[in-house]
């Protein structure tokens, strides 16, 4: 009887290679839920619950992600400053235009498992505003979205 064994990947020996994505054009959803599988690691045959087997990921263009409807002017991201009546509220689009980075990471961590490894792998998340971006010494692949 021939029997199949399942490799599993163990912390440390898989190896993390980076991917690029430009998010101009695409809407935040979309754009948050195929980065989050390939933080996870899911688009991979070694793919371990346990162990981070992800890819590190720079998405260019945050300011130009696009929400579609009316989402930018309706939709509320709040936060509260643990103060007495702290509760601070803005829309989608103000937070696009102030802060793009927030928007996208927080999109993306919302779609990561919740645990432990999540932190690790929201760590191998860089969004910036423009086309520029300090990681280009690590040669990264296209993502296509």
């Amino acid at each position: 009887m021939l029997r199949r064994q399942t490799t599993l990947a163990l912390p440390g020996t898989v190896s993390t290679t980076w991917r690029v994505v430009d998010a101009s054009g695409i809407p935040l959803g979309r754009l948050a839920a195929e980065v989050a599988t390939v933080l996870m690691g899911k688009h991979r045959p070694e793919y371990t619950p346990h162990v981070v087997s992800g890819e590190a990921v720079v998405v260019i263009n945050g300011t130009k992600v696009e929400m579609t409807g009316r989402k930018g002017e309706q939709r509320l991201k709040m936060r509260y400053t643990e103060y007495p009546g702290g509760l601070k509220t803005q829309t989608y689009g103000q937070v696009r235009e102030e802060n793009p980075e927030r928007l996208i990471k927080d999109a993306v961590r919302r779609m990561l498992p919740k645990n432990r490894l999540a932190r690790v792998m929201l760590k191998n998340l860089h969004v910036y505003e423009g086309t520029e971006h300090p990681h280009g010494g690590h040669k990264p692949k296209e993502l296509k979205v």
